[in-house]
């Protein structure tokens, strides 16, 4: 994605190349197609703070992580992905610059994006996971043993295959026999499905529902009103629509503009919802949930609750997700609701 800021760097002197590492840490691997995995720490730092890494992806704020060693660093035709071992998070894996997980908190905004859309419809057989190369949404939808079919579509098979090398817990659920893998365009291949496929459609390739900044095209086709009507055409009568949306703390996200855009276009049940993920800027991130026009959805209430003992391909329960978190991620402040209901106050 293309950015007006710089998206992240390391903060040092110079920008850190692989020649700053000493040659006997770097690994090629012909197998690997030449990509580098890196096992040494960072050299010719700035004396304030040596080896920490800045991810700045929003203006005006940053969050810092302490580097103890590169562990991969490598770029396909479509993105550039590098995996580092932090001091405090686990392994951290930034993608064209954007975090998109770490370690310590990873569950949370996986199992919160997968349950809150699984857990409000009864039985869904089918389900479509756009992006979410790592395999943590397939991981949470294995604990649901009514579905029957999982469709992932992943245009970059380098962030997979990274996945399942360094984030073994996570990238396990490729191994759900239930999982199907398209490497391919997202958005084509949700326009080339019949209609009323998926009882449940989970985005995870895109900048955040409501994102205000310059963001590049995939954003743009996210807010495309035209690509929205393609998910809700691929979704059964009833079905439901779960993507990650803008933290309700930035000042530039209208979450009842992005409701209102929801409405007109999925004709059902439209919620915003919240939950804490310290890694995320200003600690929050937000989820959009809509249902088509058919059988109601009441997104609060979840009438699918998993069961404790069905953990799928999952090493052991859920670590953030549970019935009464469902519930109380639709419990807004009240600025927030007062801006999508200002006649309630």
């Amino acid at each position: 994605m293309a950015s007006s800021v710089v998206v992240g760097q390391y903060l040092t002197k110079t920008p850190v190349q692989f020649e700053n590492f000493d040659d006997e840490n770097i690994v090629t691997s012909s197998a690997n197609n030449g990509k580098k995995e890196c096992n040494g720490t960072p050299k010719d730092t700035s004396p304030a703070l040596p080896g920490w890494y800045a991810d700045v992806s929003w203006p005006g704020e940053a969050h810092i992580y302490k580097m103890e060693k590169i562990i991969f660093q490598g770029k396909s035709e479509f993105q550039e992905l590098l995996v580092f071992e932090s001091s405090r998070h686990g392994k951290v894996a930034i993608l064209d610059g954007y975090i998109q997980l770490t370690e310590n908190d990873e569950f949370a905004y996986q199992e919160m994006l997968t349950h809150l859309a699984l857990c409000s419809v009864p039985n869904p057989k089918k389900v479509l996971v756009v992006g979410g190369g790592d395999g943590g949404i397939l991981r949470e939808i294995s604990r649901h043993s009514s579905v029957q079919h999982i469709d992932i579509c992943e245009i970059d098979k380098m962030v997979i295959d990274v996945y399942k090398k360094f984030f073994p817990d996570i990238a396990v659920g490729y191994k759900d026999p239930r999982v199907h893998v398209h490497i391919r365009d997202g958005i084509a291949f949700i326009n080339s499905v019949p209609k009323g496929t998926y009882d449940v459609i989970i985005l995870d390739a895109f900048q955040p529902m409501g994102t205000q900044c310059d963001a590049g095209p995939i954003a743009e086709v996210l807010a495309d009103k035209c690509f929205l009507d393609s998910v809700a055409n691929a979704l059964r009568a009833g079905g439901v629509l779960s993507a990650p949306a803008d933290s309700l703390w930035h000042k530039n996200f209208v979450v009842a503009d992005t409701i209102d855009k929801c409405k007109n276009i999925f004709k059902g049940s439209v919620n915003y919802a919240w939950t804490t993920v310290p890694t995320y800027a200003s600690g929050v991130i937000g989820f959009m949930l809509c249902s088509t026009k058919g059988p109601p959805v009441n997104f609060k209430r979840p009438i699918n609750p998993l069961n404790p003992e069905q953990n799928g391909v999952a090493k052991g329960p859920p670590k953030f997700y549970n019935s009464e978190i469902h519930s109380a991620a639709f419990c807004l402040p009240s600025f927030v609701d007062k801006a999508i209901d200002p006649k309630r106050y």
